[in-house]
């Protein structure tokens, strides 16, 4: 199948010619191609899987039935729609069919109103079906940090290439950022396209931890170290050894134990609980904070002398409302991993449902959105429930949120577009040098978008 977008066709098989004849006009003039047939035999051979077509088909045929042909093209691409059109005593056949998989049924004599609204809306669905098709060849083929850390937005682009050059440098890293940014998934990126990605990725959640145990739980502890240390624990940090100790709101560490990871860090070694003895320790650290590390140093609420020394490399990631233009493809991409989570058909987000989600401020980030994309798959969000989600008001000011709003619709169409500026400027309705102008107001760069491009 292609992966470019193309206006959907109409497969219109009718064996009274006078009926086929009036039937293609009505839906040339509605703005569809229309390829008339007079039997399934004629149109058998145009029809291929995941063509961006509908068909209309009579029941009754000479030769080959529409309900039969519906059948074997149900085997040949379940997702393309069917519409039969039918007598009054094909009725019943007509509804098995649907049961079976097609899209719709008419009924004869039907109007070419009624005609063109069932069209178009099959129509609708097999585009948005094609672009989710489209979707997961693109997510499967882009390589290592862009198929993890997804987004076409200039501050992701900046966040991927100094993950990128941070992954393959052994420095200490801390990454800042809003709850729900991705904290973990970048540490984890850094991890896996590094050097010590054989070794263990160690996670730990520094503030929720019971201040009693965080010694023992990154450093260690001997047998008999205290009340209830029956036999020796490998700490954390030692069980890094070779890998990754992710410490995620390191800003909740106890001082007293800062004391002693600064040691560790500056030692590279660890000693246990209990013990005298210092265990030489080779892993690199990653830090995460919500808050400024230095604005905590400098209140005394975190030692100064841990943030230099962990302050190497920073990576800031932005909140979700500061790149709304890659919300649709992250609301897509979590939507097809709820879909296989559930085992359940990945529903396909329509352009309003898109624009209202858009509209929110996003307080969770891109775990807020996860979570509403696993509802959106459950069949517990709708138009109407996006559309309350979005009421809520952005911090952005009103020209600013335009303009957000701006720059997503023009990525969207590029991305249908592939990049191609002439298609996506007929896809907005502008002329193509309004497009050009609007890319370089909104900094958008189309070649992000063209195939084996992605940025």
């Amino acid at each position: 199948m292609a992966d470019a977008p193309h206006p959907i066709e109409v497969l219109f098989v009718e064996d009274d010619e006078d009926v086929r004849a009036g039937s293609t006009q009505a839906l040339e003039l509605a703005g569809f191609r229309v390829r008339p047939f007079e039997s399934v035999e004629a149109a058998r051979p145009a029809v291929a899987p995941g063509m961006a077509a509908v068909v209309v088909c009579d029941v009754r045929l000479p030769g080959t039935s529409g309900t039969a042909w519906q059948a074997e093209l149900h085997r040949l691409d379940a997702q393309l729609p069917v519409v039969l059109v039918t007598g009054h005593g094909d009725i019943a056949m007509a509804v098995q069919a649907m049961r079976e998989g097609a899209y719709d049924f008419l009924e004869k004599p039907c109007s070419a109103e009624q005609l063109v609204a069932v069209v178009r809306r099959a129509a609708d669905q097999r585009r948005l079906a094609l672009e989710v098709e489209s979707l997961k060849r693109q997510l499967h083929s882009w390589p290592g940090i862009q198929a993890t850390l997804l987004g076409r937005s200039a501050a992701m682009q900046r966040v991927r290439e100094r993950v990128r050059v941070l992954a393959a440098a052994p420095a200490d890293v801390v990454i800042y950022g809003e709850t729900g940014t991705g904290k973990d998934l970048v540490a984890r990126c850094l991890h896996e396209h590094g050097a010590r990605r054989h070794g263990n990725y160690v996670p730990v959640n520094c503030a929720g931890l019971p201040e009693s145990l965080v010694d023992s739980e990154i450093f260690g502890h001997e047998a008999g170290a205290f009340t209830g240390a029956t036999r020796r624990r490998i700490g954390k940090f030692e069980h890094a050894d070779g890998g990754t100790l992710f410490l995620d709101e390191i800003e909740g560490m106890p001082l007293p134990v800062q004391a002693k990871l600064l040691r560790a860090l500056q030692d590279r070694a660890v000693e246990r609980l209990g013990s005298n003895t210092q265990v030489p320790v080779d892993c690199r650290v990653v830090a995460a904070s919500k808050a400024d590390l230095r604005v905590l140093a400098e209140q005394g609420r975190f030692r100064a002398d841990l943030y230099y020394r962990l302050g190497v490399a920073f990576i800031e990631l932005p909140p979700l409302r500061e790149r709304r233009e890659d919300i649709p493809l992250l609301f897509e991409h979590f939507v097809l991993q709820a879909a296989r989570r559930y085992e359940l058909p990945a529903p396909v987000a329509t352009p309003a449902i898109l624009t209202l989600l858009m509209a929110h401020a996003w307080p969770g980030n891109v775990r807020e959105l996860r979570n509403v994309a696993d509802r959106f798959v459950l069949g517990l969000v709708d138009e109407e429930q996006a559309r309350l989600l979005g009421s809520a008001p952005a911090a952005a000011s009103l020209p600013e949120q335009l303009e957000q709003i701006e720059r997503v619709l023009v990525s969207e169409a590029l991305r249908r577009a592939q990049g191609d500026v002439g298609a996506t400027a007929a896809a907005l309705g502008i002329a193509k040098q309004t497009l050009y102008d609007k890319l370089k107001r909104l900094r958008v760069d189309a070649a992000s978008f063209r195939p084996g491009e992605p940025s």
